[in-house]
C-alpha cells in the first residue's frame, strides 16, 4: 500500500495531494465548511460517546496538524478558541 497520505484527512492515496473524499474531480480541495462538517460527523460516528462540541474540538485539533488546513483562519481560530 502507498505511503502517501491525503494532506487533508490522512487517508492513504496513490498519487496527488488529496483523496477522492477531500477533493473534486480536478483535484481541487473541497471548501473548509464542507470538510469540517464531514470530519465532525466522522468523529462522532467513530466515538458515539462524545458531544458535538468535543467532536468539533477534536476536529479542529486534527485539522491544525494537516498541511491542507493548518494555516486556515477558521482552524487557527477554532484551536485557539477551544484550547483547554
Amino acid at each position: 500500500m502507498s505511503e502517501t497520505r491525503c494532506e487533508s484527512c490522512t487517508m492513504p492515496i496513490e498519487s496527488g495531494r488529496y483523496c477522492q473524499y477531500c477533493a473534486d474531480e480536478s483535484g481541487r480541495l473541497h471548501d473548509f465548511d464542507e470538510t469540517f462538517a464531514r470530519m465532525v460527523q466522522f468523529a462522532r460516528r467513530h466515538d458515539a460517546t462524545i458531544s458535538q462540541s468535543e467532536a468539533e474540538r477534536r476536529t479542529f485539533q486534527f485539522m491544525s496538524e494537516r498541511p491542507a488546513w493548518k494555516d486556515h483562519p477558521s482552524v487557527v481560530a477554532g484551536v485557539r478558541d477551544r484550547a483547554d
